[in-house]
């Protein structure tokens, strides 16, 4: 265990002396709450008698009387100790011993007390008794205030926010409000599918095969069956399975994983909304999600224009419709509709793209418009008609056989939703899917896989159907103006935390020499240390079994370079 710090030590004296006192600081009975912060202030009342629980996050001691405030899941309320009123009788310990010397700022308490207001109008609570019902051992960083009003020390370090939510979430209230939204956000987009009778289901998230999207998966091993399994990467083809079933129309709210970069808008683990509807197709399709997107963003703004970054971004409907041939054409002054491969690629290179030769036609044309068109829709819009090498999973467009019924929205410069006329020919799926096997052998690792149980369903009939993903993590940046993902996810995926190490002054000398020329020839280095054989050959083993320098052989001889 790691040494405690002053502070914690002291905490841990108070929690031996309140149970010397016979005061459980950890209470198991069920402590019966009537208000909280928000109601007192809504439906204030002189003299009214309630009983709230929260956590104590200031208090000013003035000998037999204190203001102090108490957080609750809704804010905060100021609250009265009084001497006299908490110790009616002779024994005064519960205020002298107990509130005032072993009670600590983030104890959580529970209050019984009347409403009054105070003399500058501040509506508070009287404390007519307390209980302790959990005493805190690690002091909150709170941040202090100078004289002039300057703050210091907030929680306000991304990585630490991200590693401890917890704390993050008692500190920073407008954190809370957008988890809040996101919830709102969520059970809007469920009223508007239970609205129109559609069926919230369930599906995998360990299949056998990872199907329905382009993306390199994650890989596990199911020991009683002794098979590989994979963690999904979508829910579409079981979500189709559904609507060949029977169902006219299906959502679910799926966790999907991705082992895939992570940046400030990818997390390995992330929430899309997938929906699949009968009889329809993705002019349908557009309309609905302009109808969907135009309702959230009153449920959550009262309005359909919201802030987010520098831009004022209106969801009201209709949303301009752009080909991405012609995205690209208008982004590029290129051409591409009919290039080959081999053209795409020099294109690609032309501007100034890092491509290779596993990427197909799709992948080419996915990264010129992701490249150098994207950015460039701010507006709702949707960039609709993709080429069949771009969509294996698309019905063929109704009048261009080299293009499919696809689209995606672009929101603030990103992708918001993927929507499709699905493909329910077996044939032509099937031999979509044989091409992306293709590509996999030439060795795209984000190629789909040939899903045969699904190609089986396929066969025994589909009806014309239209499908939809929404990113929800990206919707809710949106809908909250945050610029990262890891914002709007309690417990983004985090990167090991570096451990610290102690260095010798031989060690230092060594990474001093390395920050002024990396890589260097081991004999030059050992030279310019300056060092014992026994010094060197000690701070040069804890270097690199520490991971801190590498030792690299070439044809000239030994290199030492810092670890990347």
């Amino acid at each position: 265990m790691a040494k405690l710090s002053d502070q914690e030590q002291v905490r841990r004296d108070k929690l031996q002396a309140l149970r010397d006192l016979g005061i459980n600081p950890y209470p198991a009975a069920e402590f019966q709450i009537n208000s909280d912060s928000d109601k007192i202030k809504k439906d204030f009342s002189e003299g009214k008698k309630v009983i709230l629980a929260g956590r104590l996050m200031s208090r000013r001691i003035q000998g037999k009387a204190s203001f102090a405030e108490v957080q609750d899941s809704n804010g905060r309320i100021q609250v009265y100790f009084n001497r006299d009123e908490i110790c009616p009788g002779e024994d005064k310990a519960l205020y002298n011993n107990v509130y005032k010397k072993l009670l600590d700022i983030g104890d959580i308490i529970g209050i019984e007390g009347i409403l009054f207001t105070t003399k500058v109008g501040e509506k508070t609570v009287l404390v007519k008794s307390f209980q302790l019902l959990n005493k805190t051992l690690r002091p909150l960083p709170l941040p202090k205030t100078d004289a002039e009003g300057n703050i210091y020390d907030e929680f306000n370090d991304p990585e630490m926010r991200y590693r401890q939510r917890y704390v993050d979430l008692i500190l920073n209230p407008k954190v809370k409000d957008t988890f809040v939204k996101r919830t709102k956000i969520i059970n809007s987009i469920r009223s508007f599918f239970n609205d129109k009778n559609y069926l919230e289901v369930e599906t995998p998230i360990l299949q056998p095969i990872p199907g329905g999207a382009a993306a390199r998966p994650f890989l596990t091993h199911h020991n009683a069956l002794n098979i590989p399994l994979y963690l999904r990467i979508a829910n579409e083809l079981y979500l189709k399975r559904l609507i060949i079933g029977g169902f006219d129309g299906v959502y679910e709210f799926s966790k999907d994983f991705r082992n895939e970069g992570m940046d400030r808008n990818h997390n390995p683990e992330f929430t899309v909304m997938e929906l699949y509807v009968a009889y329809k197709d993705y002019f349908w399709m557009m309309e609905m999600t302009e109808q969907l997107l135009e309702k959230i963003a009153i449920d959550i703004h009262d309005k359909t224009s919201l802030t987010v970054g520098e831009n004022i971004i209106d969801f009201k409907a209709p949303y301009p419709r752009v080909p991405i041939l012609e995205a690209i054409q208008t982004h590029t002054g290129f051409e591409v509709s009919n290039m080959d491969e081999n053209q795409l690629r020099s294109t690609a290179k032309s501007l100034g793209l890092e491509v290779d030769d596993s990427m197909g036609e799709g992948k080419l044309i996915d990264e010129i418009f992701g490249e150098k068109c994207e950015h460039h829709y701010i507006q709702p819009t949707f960039i609709t008609d993709y080429p069949k090498s771009m969509s294996p999973l698309t019905k063929e467009h109704r009048s261009n056989p080299k293009l499919t019924e696809r689209y995606e929205l672009m929101v603030n410069g990103k992708e918001l939703a993927n929507a499709y006329s699905e493909l329910n020919d077996p044939l032509d799926q099937r031999e979509r899917f044989e091409v992306q096997l293709a590509l996999s052998e030439k060795g795209d690792d984000e190629a789909m896989f040939i899903d045969q149980d699904f190609l089986k369903a396929l066969e025994y009939g589909m009806p014309p159907t239209s499908g939809i993903g929404i990113g929800i993590d990206r919707l809710v940046m949106i809908m909250t103006n945050n610029s990262s993902i890891q914002e709007v996810l309690f417990f983004p995926q985090m990167k090991p935390k570096q451990k610290f190490i102690k260095l010798s002054s031989e060690e230092k000398l060594i990474l001093d020499l390395l920050k002024k020329q990396s890589p260097i020839a081991l004999t030059t280095l050992k030279e310019q240390a300056g060092l014992s054989n026994k010094k060197w050959d000690k701070s040069l083993k804890f270097l690199t079994q520490n991971k801190l320098i590498k030792v690299l052989k070439d044809d000239q001889g030994l290199w030492v370079e810092c670890f990347s």
